[in-house]
């Protein structure tokens, strides 16, 4: 357990003191590091090489050379006589200072070794620690670097400081449970998983404690188990962690991941403990306070520092002025005749008597001692000048220390920036915090058992091969039962359990499912009376029968359905022959009747006796459609309300989802779907009648394209990409507004920006998908997104909305060259801020015969403009010479002569 003054362990503390103790700048051998440890860690060499190995794995304290082994393969260290290892700079920086260190007796008495080291920095919780002492036991998480510093820095200038694990693996992370370190906290950790293509996952970081060993034994287990299906693992990691997973035929990628968190170690969950020593004591204390108590040891550590250097620069003073006077006022010419030491002594006391009261101590014995051993040829060349500025120099350095001693939180925060500055480069965090969604374990394990059902004698399980084949279903299913008596039962599949006689119905229960109703017809034992009733089963205790048609023993269900949709049908009920009704043969309609509780009487279908009822026609759902929204935040669907609203799904609907890097794709709606938010620019439901806008940039000619079309296919779970294959394209921003505006924000003089709104609805034509689209040129771009216009004329108002999950222009962005924000569009004149470039030759409707039509620069272009409004020449080309139809500006005749092929089209 470590001690909370140095976050150290007693074996890890003595190998950093023989290391500094070793250390010249060069590598030692790991064995002979071993061996100068053992004088002070009397515990065997076998924990000192561990110890040594682990320290250099978190890539900190040490400078490493030769194989260490990896964290991430689980692959071991070579033997200690192969490997070498040196402190780091920012160990020395930070760790060691002999004059601030406290020291104790080794073992055996013949050394000297620290109690605790004087660090000054939060090792504890950057390193984390695991361990155990007599009855105890502590697990504190490795943090970020970084983000320790900018804690402690944030602690000393009293803001709140809030602080999560980092791990060298990165990974994902769910630390809203993370309770401040403190026991009976919990984070989630998961491998990030990425879908390479529908057949295949990519496993690219891992969870922290996990190797990919592990990792793919966790896998191949669940596959032989069943829970998943899969049909290879192949482990090709390198320097970055890939690990392959190919799915079998028909398997859905996101409902795999989904089960791959589910039932493997890609998602494992760890309780820290903070548990550390403090004066000699267990304590258990959160994360806050060790940093609490590691800042405020660094602040007195700085301060300890400076009140040395300051002792340090008076002595310096304090002997320059003695020595100055010493050769200058030539009172070692007093000493000539003195016949004893004792009177060379009180002699050159008596020479300085007039200047002691400029002293800041009483002069001393000791400092007469060090004027007289001072050599001729340093007396004879004494320079009187270049003492002065020596002294001057030790004085300005004494004033900085005590100015920092005076403002000592400032100067710690200084020192903490500093650290930042120096080491902070390559120490970003590694592991993504988030908020993970739960997984039903039993939605996404796969379905590797058979469920049979024997409906007379009343067994069901997937050990009844011989009788009625049901369903397909997973090991870890609850079966619902329904049985003619009207009894409900839910029991978790076996291989073989009775149920009770008569069952009527049997299938998979999916708890909460609110869109299954059951529409029963069923006759009173007491009364003789029919009821009908509509009714779902959302939760129920496993094991314990339920009575749907009232406690009678002698009630039976007559008719029974069951709709996944909520379906409501229409049925025949036909009466006795010998029964007292005028009409013995009549339809229900199940649309009329509301849905209730399971327990519910229902309502009286007739009181005559019933001779049967059979279904007449199929219905359709009462329920409506389905309320999709979107959270951004996990990246996925759900139905309560979390994140953006998306629309409202029937059973044949489909979603129509935008990614950044310029693909479309419709998906069903299920909401084990995965749409990362990184990813995605546009997600609501689809419409074949919507026109997209986009705007998009090319990265090959490095210019921004903005085009509208229509969706022309239907393939679903299957990309198509439109915009510009080429490296660095990007989609920017996109809608569905039936006539859109752009505004776009750019600079025209280099420093003021401006903003311009191009009504594009009524400017560009909407074309195929495949479209390249229409250049705009603006120089500088800084921001562009569509706007809403004042009278929407979208084919479905509700949806005329941008949905921009991620944010694509950012004009300090460092992935983007100066060449790129430079050269990205060309400028135009003032007057023609934009020009579209229609790529795509097209036929012309106006008229071939036509005189070309000129317009005045002064109309103005409105959101309802035609083509016939714009202050443009129009030329319709020659149909002989196939010269495509040209529109060129007044204000500049030659504006477009150096464009080659094309037709060529200039607006606002």
């Amino acid at each position: 357990v470590p001690a909370i003054e140095d976050g150290l362990k007693p074996v890890q503390r003595r190998i950093l003191h023989a290391l500094n103790e070793m250390d010249d700048g060069r590598f030692n051998k790991v064995a002979n590091v071993i061996g100068q440890t053992m004088q002070y860690h009397p515990h065997g060499d076998a924990s000192i090489n561990d110890a040594i190995v682990n320290l250099g794995q978190k890539e900190l304290l040490f400078d490493c050379q030769g194989n260490w082994g990896d964290v991430r393969t689980g692959d071991s260290a070579a033997a200690a006589r192969y490997i070498e290892v040196r402190l780091s700079k920012f160990a020395n920086d930070v760790v060691f200072n002999n004059q601030t260190t406290h020291w104790q007796l080794s073992y055996d008495g013949r050394k000297k070794e620290p109690i605790t080291l004087p660090i000054k920095f939060p090792l504890l919780l950057a390193q984390g620690v695991e361990g155990i002492a007599v009855g105890l036991a502590t697990k504190i998480m490795p943090h970020n670097f970084c983000e320790l510093l900018q804690a402690s820095i944030d602690l000393l200038s009293n803001k709140k400081v809030n602080l999560f694990p980092d791990f060298l693996t990165g990974g994902m992370m769910d630390a809203s449970s993370y309770n401040d370190g403190l026991r009976g906290g919990k984070i989630r950790i998961r491998a990030r998983i990425e879908e390479f293509d529908k057949k295949t996952l990519l496993i690219k970081e891992i969870p922290f404690s996990t190797t990919t060993t592990s990792l793919i034994d966790s896998i191949i287990k669940a596959n032989d188990s069943g829970k998943i299906k899969i049909k290879k693992v192949i482990d090709n990691t390198a320097k970055d962690v890939e690990i392959q997973v190919q799915l079998a035929p028909g398997i859905s990628p996101d409902v795999t991941i989904d089960a791959l968190y589910a039932f493997t170690d890609c998602e494992i969950s760890i309780s820290p403990n903070a548990c550390v020593i403090i004066e000699d004591k267990p304590h258990f204390v959160g994360i806050a306070e060790i940093l609490r108590v590691s800042t405020n040891q660094t602040v007195e550590l700085l301060k300890e520092e400076l009140e040395i250097r300051k002792s340090e620069l008076m002595e310096k003073l304090l002997f320059s002025s003695l020595e100055k006077i010493f050769i200058e006022n030539r009172i070692y010419r007093k000493i000539e005749e003195c016949e004893t030491f004792e009177l060379v002594i009180s002699t050159v006391d008596e020479g300085l008597d007039p200047f002691k009261k400029d002293f800041y101590r009483e002069i001393t014995e000791e400092d007469i001692l060090k004027l007289l051993e001072i050599r001729i040829k340093r007396i004879s060349k004494f320079d009187s000048f270049k003492a002065d500025e020596s002294m001057r120099r030790l004085e300005d350095e004494l004033k900085e220390v005590e100015e920092n001693l005076a403002n000592l939180i400032r100067y710690a925060i200084d020192y903490f920036k500093n650290l930042l500055l120096k080491y902070g480069k390559g120490k970003e965090r590694k592991t993504e915090i988030t908020n993970f969604n739960t997984i039903s374990a039993t939605v996404v394990a796969a379905a590797n058992q058979k469920l049979y059902c024997n409906m007379l004698d009343g067994f069901i399980g997937y050990g009844l091969k011989k009788d009625e084949y049901v369903m397909d279903c997973s090991d870890i299913d609850d079966i619902i039962v329904i049985r003619l008596d009207g009894t409900c039962i839910v029991t978790k599949v076996q291989e073989k359990v009775f149920v009770g006689k008569d069952i009527l119905y049997c299938s998979v229960f999916k708890k909460n499912d609110d869109r299954k109703v059951f529409n029963i017809c069923y006759a009173d034992g007491k009364t003789g009376i029919t009821y009908v009733k509509r009714f779902k089963v959302t939760s129920i205790t496993r094991d314990r029968e339920y009575k749907l048609v009232g406690n009678h023993a002698k009630s039976k269900i007559t008719y029974f359905s069951a709709n996944e949709n909520g379906e409501a049908e229409i049925v025949q009920i036909s009466l006795t022959a010998n029964c007292t009704a005028k009409i013995k043969q009549f339809d229900y309609d199940f649309a009329k009747l509301a849905i209730k509780g399971r327990e519910s009487l229902g309502n009286m279908l007739t009181k005559y006796p019933v001779r049967k009822i059979i279904q007449k026609s199929a219905g359709i759902s009462t329920l409506g459609g389905v309320d999709i929204w979107y959270d951004p935040t996990i990246g996925r669907l759900n139905r309560d309300q979390h994140g953006n609203h998306i629309g409202n799904f029937e059973p044949n609907d489909f979603i129509l989802a935008i990614y950044v890097n310029g693909n479309y794709e419709l998906t069903n709606f299920e909401l084990t779907n995965r749409y990362p938010a990184e990813e995605i620019l546009y997600l609501k439901r689809f419409n074949s009648k919507s026109i997209i806008s986009a705007v998009y940039f090319d990265g090959n000619n490095k210019s921004n394209y903005i085009k509208r079309f229509k969706l022309e296919t239907t393939t679903v779970d299957k990309k198509f990409l439109f915009i510009s294959d080429s490296k660095n394209s990007k989609l920017l921003t996109v809608t569905d507004n039936y006539s859109p505006n752009v505004q776009i924000k750019h600079k025209s003089d280099g420093k003021s920006s401006e903003t311009n709104i191009i009504p594009i609805g009524s400017i560009v034509e909407v074309r195929g998908w495949k479209a390249i689209g229409s250049k705009l040129n603006y120089s500088k771009i800084v921001d562009i997104q569509f706007v809403e216009t004042e009278e929407n004329d979208s084919l479905e108002a509700t949806e005329a909305e941008v949905i921009n999950y991620s944010s694509n222009i950012d004009e300090n962005n460092d992935s983007n060259t100066e060449e790129e924000k430079n050269d990205s569009v060309e400028k135009l004149s003032d007057e023609i801020p934009m020009e579209i470039i229609n790529i795509e030759s097209f036929t012309s409707e106006v008229s071939e015969k036509s005189e070309p039509i000129v317009l005045e620069e002064d109309e103005v272009v409105t959101n309802n403009s035609k083509i016939d409004d714009i202050p443009f020449e129009i030329n319709t080309g020659n149909d002989e010479t196939d010269v495509p139809m040209t529109i060129k500006s007044k204000t500049d005749e030659n504006l477009h002569s150096d464009l080659n092929n094309g037709a060529q089209l200039g607006l606002f």
